[in-house]
């Protein structure tokens, strides 16, 4: 399937499920990156604009790159009244954003860079940043074997996503990141971001995963009664734990 088509199916699950990222990722980003409260930022592959109202919310100008009509209309969508003026949707991907020379302070890209063409959007980034931009690349790694529930879990997506293995930031090694920032060079930080969540919650998020069982397909009722299985055998007070390593690559391209 095309990395671009993949969410289509998903958006109102992706929308309302997927996590956000911590306020000190966020934090420590504008110091790094040296940016400021109008400062132009190209979000890539923005996707539903999680990070984009983060960025908005610091008062950050945001072009928000996202091919995916589907996921760029949702983003569109959310943003409020009172930031649309901080705020462009650019219907475009990262190998070819659009963008003019010189254009961005930064780039950011969140849960996104694993589906990107390197060494194209190497060459991309470079062009639409003003000298000395930084880019950051995120993404929200879930914990797999943090407790009995991630251990669990990570064994019925196996399960039931025989392409899991394949997509995500788990295939990205150091050598990848070397490549792909000036020199090799990049900095690189973490942080905890935990959630317990309700059964409602823990189907809808692993639906939104482009790699499960799609809602409505008679494997998705087989998924459903697998995930309420392992919810109900782990959960406390209704909750199980969620738990996410929040990971910041950023440097120079």
């Amino acid at each position: 399937m095309d990395s671009k088509k993949r969410f289509s199916n998903r958006v109102q699950d992706y929308v309302k499920f997927r996590p956000s990222y911590p306020s000190a990722l966020i934090d420590d980003w504008i110091r790094l990156a040296d940016v400021q409260a109008g400062d132009r930022v190209a979000d890539v592959g923005a996707g539903t604009g999680i990070f984009t109202r983060l960025l908005l919310d610091r008062g950050l100008e945001v072009l928000a790159v996202e091919p995916n009509d589907e996921m760029r209309i949702a983003a569109e969508q959310a943003v409020s009244p009172a930031q649309l003026a901080q705020f462009r949707s650019v219907a475009a991907s990262a190998e070819e954003t659009s963008l003019a020379d010189g254009e961005v302070d930064a780039v950011v890209s969140a849960q996104a860079f694993h589906w990107f063409d390197p060494a194209a959007t190497k060459v991309e980034f470079g062009r639409i940043l003003k000298p000395g931009g930084t880019v950051a690349l995120v993404w929200n790694k879930r914990d797999v074997t943090g407790n009995p529930f991630a251990v669990e879990y990570e064994a019925l997506i196996h399960a039931f996503a025989p392409d899991y293995k394949d997509v995500g930031h788990q295939k990205l090694a150091p050598g990848d990141f070397e490549a792909f920032f000036a020199s090799g060079e990049y900095e690189r930080l973490e942080y905890m971001n935990e959630y317990w969540i309700s059964l409602e919650e823990l189907i809808g998020r692993a639906t939104s995963s482009s790699y499960t069982p799609a809602a409505g397909s008679d494997a998705h009722v087989l998924f459903a009664q697998a995930l309420t299985s392992l919810f109900t055998k782990h959960e406390q007070q209704d909750r199980v734990p969620f738990h996410y390593v929040t990971e910041l690559y950023m440097g120079r391209v």
